[in-house]
């Protein structure tokens, strides 16, 4: 008897709008979901612990030739995305030699946070990880935050210190940012294509019922985390989880500059994304 399809959600709130038809009841996921921080489940992806899911956006970069992308959902942003953050008391054209407090648990948020240094501003920081970014934040050190850490501090810093990545990058770039894509192993499916393929058409079903029904959506994240009347109503605005066109072009300008900085080890392949049909 073949085993569950394994899928990999975010522990964050932002995949919140992407899941709740699941953690509503409304619609059963064929398979068995997985949740993590984006770093571990970019490292289970990779191992084979996990059939398909979310993936950062800069580790897809450096395993393409093993994964493919979902058609359908993705966490990105059309600007600002509130989360994924610098908090920093001088300006990033100034932090040339700086060292920075960067959090374990993203690779497309250290790959941007590095691009825009190296890439935009022309200088070059040291990247130190820490279990606990929020606390170098405090004590006045430059600090990379991302998901729910970074939603709190973005109410607890002076907005004068608090520096929205994703912006950053449109502002230079003009394109969308892209965080995560939707991936499945290209093993797990040649092993059980309508597995993947029921699973992939969960998920997309999920993701249809989450924009019909974003009262509930915004309920269900006021339930984990309480916040200001309105707050998930403008923040799950603010993403974008389409992998539409303009996301797809956003995620190939990411991956040419991870690749200008030296972080997509040799010559990037597959750079053509492809589509997985449910």
């Amino acid at each position: 008897m073949p085993e569950p399809i394994r899928c990999g959600r975010i522990e964050y709130l932002n995949d919140i709008p992407l899941y709740a038809a699941f953690d509503e009841g409304v619609m059963t996921f064929p398979g068995e979901l997985i949740s993590g921080v984006p770093s571990r489940l970019n490292a289970e992806t990779i191992r084979g612990n996990l059939d398909m899911g979310p993936i950062s956006a800069a580790h897809f970069a450096r395993h393409s030739n093993e994964l493919t992308v979902i058609d359908g959902p993705c966490i990105g942003a059309r600007d600002y995305a509130w989360s994924v953050l610098l908090i920093s008391p001088q300006p990033p054209h100034l932090l040339d030699g700086a060292e920075i407090a960067v959090t374990r648990e993203s690779a497309s948020g250290r790959g941007l946070l590095q691009i825009l240094l190296e890439r935009r501003y022309g200088v070059r920081a040291a990247f130190v990880s820490t279990e606990d970014p929020l606390y170098a934040a405090q004590m006045h050190q430059p600090a990379l935050l991302i998901g729910d850490k970074a939603l709190n501090a973005r109410a607890r810093f002076d907005p004068s210190i608090v520096y929205d990545l994703s912006h950053l990058w449109h502002e230079w770039t003009e394109a969308d940012m892209v965080f995560a894509v939707w991936v499945v192993r290209n093993e797990a499916y040649k092993r059980q294509p309508k597995a993947i393929d029921d699973a992939i058409e969960a998920l997309g079903a999920a993701q249809a019922w989450g924009e019909d029904n974003m009262s509930k959506v915004v309920a269900r994240a006021q339930a984990v985390q309480p916040r200001s009347l309105e707050f998930y109503e403008k923040y799950y605005s603010v993403l974008n989880f389409k992998f539409d066109l303009a996301a797809r072009s956003g995620l190939a300008r990411f991956i040419a500059e991870l690749d200008a900085v030296g972080l997509t080890p040799g010559v990037f392949r597959n750079t053509e994304i492809t589509r997985v049909a449910s």
